[in-house]
């Protein structure tokens, strides 16, 4: 039998728990030759709370926990049997995930682990947002153009009765 990724299905923020047990179960050694890693894919945000920013991981595919492991009845019964565990993608024949499709999740987990950590919120062209950082701050205003590359919007805002475009950092505005 060959090692290969598996996709574990999970009830809805269960994921860490499943995590820990399987990771426990190895390191316990009760599982040694069938399951080798465990991992869940996520990236850093940043967030802000009560004008502090904070960074949070934001899972990839929320109620999934990936496993690496020798697909054998005993194996799969294993995990199986973890409390909150629903099954594996494509049960009842579990689905091994393509080596290629490994290697862009995790290529994308470490890309994302050495940047700055992107925003939680997405803004679009014509939303409207409240500045909260800065010289406008407290100014309402509408976003004209979006960078993703450098985190920044362009916002028109009005001051005294004209457009003024102003260029601001994803984290110096909220949605209103």
């Amino acid at each position: 039998m060959a090692r290969t990724w598996y996709v574990v299905q999970t009830r809805t923020g269960y994921e860490e728990r499943v995590l820990k047990t399987i990771l426990s179960k190895i390191e316990g050694g009760e599982v040694s030759g069938r399951i080798f890693k465990a991992l869940i894919p996520t990236e850093d945000v940043m967030r802000v709370k009560n004008n502090q920013k904070k960074v949070s991981k934001r899972k990839f595919f929320p109620g999934y926990v990936l496993v690496e492991m020798e697909m054998d009845s005993e194996a799969y019964w294993t995990v199986k049997g973890i409390g909150g565990v629903s099954g594996f993608l494509g049960d009842p024949h579990p689905t091994p995930m393509s080596e290629m499709e490994v290697q862009q999740i995790l290529e994308l987990m470490n890309s994302t682990s050495q940047e700055r950590p992107k925003p939680a919120v997405q803004f679009e062209k014509g939303e409207n947002v409240r500045i909260t950082e800065g010289p406008f701050k407290y100014f309402m205003g509408r976003v004209e153009d979006i960078n993703e590359q450098k985190s920044k919007l362009r916002v028109m805002v009005t001051v005294f009765d004209r457009p003024t475009p102003v260029e601001l950092d994803f984290l110096q505005v909220e949605k209103v």
